[in-house]
């Protein structure tokens, strides 16, 4: 980067709008840095800002006992200058470098540091309730768009899209969900809130208010799938082999509820 201003944005962070006109706001301004707020009601799960007259006075992250409910969103705007503070700084109780103590340095060292507090929603996707919320979020906004080609025998209701190649047989889409491309949906119900990913195959199968990434296939599960993030290249189906037993490949951090 070298002597040039930046975006860090956590990937785990999603802002409704994108983040174009923060970044020509710290590039028509005179700051070292800027930082997004948002208000919530946890702020002790957060980088938390202290404000006095609108003006960022403290940072601190995770704070048992927080002086506000700004939580600083993970989207930070710099100027090399955090380059001297990320030298300048400790490790924390956490035997982490935090970048609220390096934005502290900077506000301690009297380096101009901007907030603007966001007015649309902001999550931070770091747990499943939250990227299924960010999902709904987004896909109410969602352009619809079905072709009658892509439809045999089926039927859809609500904003339902689907991208090229997309081809689905004797099933019900109730949206708002989307269907990536060349995705094949058969004797299936895709139910709202539900993001299929591209190249995946569902067939005899329910879901629902789920995230299903690239190259899954479902098949004949005998039950609905629901509030569920399907990773990539995935699958989900049922065996009639003895012994009947489930058979699973799970990875690290994962949670799965039976029936």
């Amino acid at each position: 980067m070298k002597d040039d201003s930046f975006v860090m944005y956590l990937g785990d962070n999603l802002l409704s709008g994108g983040i174009t006109g923060f970044v020509n706001e710290f590039e028509k301004g005179n700051y070292d840095s800027q930082i997004l707020l948002c208000r919530v009601k946890n702020p002790s799960e957060f980088g938390v800002a202290e404000l006095e007259g609108g003006r960022v006075v403290g940072l601190e992250e995770k704070p048992k006992k927080p002086k506000s409910d700004f939580a600083l969103v993970g989207v930070y705007m710099f100027t090399p200058t955090i380059f001297e503070a990320t030298e300048k700084i400790k490790p924390s109780f956490r035997n982490e470098l935090e970048i609220t103590d390096a934005i502290q340095y900077l506000i301690e060292n009297k380096y101009v540091v901007n907030s603007h507090v966001v007015e649309g929603w902001w999550k931070d996707t770091g747990k499943l309730e939250d990227m299924l919320d960010a999902n709904r979020m987004i896909l109410m906004g969602m352009q619809a768009r079905v072709e009658a080609s892509q439809m045999l025998d089926s039927e859809f209701h609500g904003h339902v899209h689907l991208d090229d190649d997309v081809e689905v047989k004797g099933s019900v889409l109730r949206g708002p969900c989307i269907i990536g491309a060349g995705s094949k949906i058969s004797n299936a119900y895709i139910g709202p809130f539900t993001s299929v990913g591209a190249g995946c195959h569902i067939d005899n199968a329910e879901v629902e208010n789920s995230i299903i990434l690239e190259k899954c296939t479902i098949t004949d599960i005998g039950a609905r799938l629901a509030g569920s993030l399907i990773g990539r290249n995935v699958t989900i189906g049922k065996s009639n082999r003895p012994p009947r037993s489930y058979q699973l490949m799970v990875g690290d951090n994962c949670e799965i509820t039976v029936l």
